[in-house]
């Protein structure tokens, strides 16, 4: 069987140190879509190295290493084909702000494994600290279609109820055609991003854009529009992937505001508003 649930989750977790520059973090804010327009005071923050501030979901690739799908690939247990792999879901939780420079220790290891019949969802949870203590704990829920049916647990089926009535806030934000070529110069390889052939063969008309660039999109936009730009504010964010994105559309972002939270969803405006993030929850200060 590809998939030995009782194996993935009894391994011992996997260590390695990983390190960033300011290089790093301004090369996944462009990947993201900063610097629009390249003056802009507040771009500025997330362009200029001598006024960087990190968004959070720079720790989704911080140290340019395997992102926590793939690293959950290489897991003792699993053998799958890379092509019927999905990114379900994104949680990270942040303990204090990211470093525009740095060097961590990151440990890794399932902590789940669903067998959700026709299909299986690991959880790969990523733990990452330095010298000071611990940085952040991301989780990466990891969907392999035609992989299911061992019997397993089939997991939590709850979701959080949709935000009730008109969004605060949305807005807009126009992807490049080039978006995935250059988000993943920050380190997720998958040819899933980038060539045609492989995106056929995954089922999809042509290469789609990685879930965590829209994973940052979205969180640029609930900073700049919500938390005053102030990126130090952010606790956790968590999402599920609901739907692909292509390089060149528009992503249109709803925000419901409380006081500790925003509430977003995302779609994709040139399909009919087909759902891209739901569940999504920024939990701030």
């Amino acid at each position: 069987m590809p998939i030995d649930a009782a194996m993935a989750l009894a391994a011992e977790p996997r260590s390695r140190e990983i390190s960033w520059t300011r290089k790093d973090v301004l090369l996944y804010h462009l990947g993201i879509g900063a610097g629009v327009p390249a003056t802009d005071p507040d771009e500025l923050r997330y362009t200029l190295e001598s006024r960087l501030h990190v968004l959070p979901s720079f720790a989704t690739v911080a140290g340019a290493g395997s992102p926590g799908v793939i690293s959950g690939l290489s897991m003792p247990g699993i053998d799958v084909d890379l092509a019927r792999v999905l990114h379900g879901g994104q949680t990270l939780t942040l303990y204090r702000p990211l470093p525009a420079e740095g060097t961590a220790t990151a440990t890794g290891r399932i902590t789940a494994a669903y067998d959700k019949g026709t299909a299986a969802v690991l959880v790969m949870r990523t733990e990452v600290a330095d010298t000071e203590g611990p940085l952040w704990t991301d989780d990466a829920q990891i969907f392999v279609r035609g992989e299911g049916g061992w019997g397993g647990d089939r997991g939590p089926s709850a979701r959080p109820e949709p935000p009730a009535g008109d969004a605060d806030r949305v807005v807009e934000r126009r992807l490049r055609e080039d978006q995935a070529l250059l988000y993943r110069l920050s380190g997720d390889w998958n040819p899933l991003h980038a060539d045609p052939e492989f995106a056929e063969l995954a089922g999809f008309e042509r290469p789609v854009l990685h879930g965590l660039c829209t994973y940052g999109v979205t969180l640029k936009a609930v900073v700049d529009t919500l938390l005053g730009g102030d990126v130090s504010r952010v606790r956790s964010y968590a999402t599920r992937f609901a739907g692909i994105v292509y390089p060149g559309e528009t992503l249109r972002i709803r925000m419901w505001a409380s006081e500790a939270s925003v509430r977003a969803a995302v779609s994709a405006v040139e399909r009919d508003d087909a759902p891209v993030l739901v569940d999504t929850i920024v939990q701030h200060s």
